[in-house]
């Protein structure tokens, strides 16, 4: 899998943890916060995070440079 696909995945996953909170009581928080903490933390998903981060292909990296130049 390629760290863009890996960091796709990861956002979709956590989207859809999120779109779960919306309807449903606050009860279960932790619960999903935990579980985001899980999909967002995964050692394959942060060392292609931090190879996107240094090739420039990450978007937010890309416009943040943009912006110190």
């Amino acid at each position: 899998m390629t760290d863009e696909q890996l960091a796709l995945q990861a956002v979709s996953d956590a989207q859809q943890l999120l779109e779960y909170l919306e309807p449903r009581p606050r009860n279960n928080e932790r619960v999903i916060l935990d579980k985001l903490v899980e999909v967002l933390e995964r050692p394959d998903l942060l060392v292609a995070v931090t190879r996107m981060k240094g090739a420039g292909s990450w978007p937010a990296a890309s416009a943040r440079h943009a912006r110190l130049r």
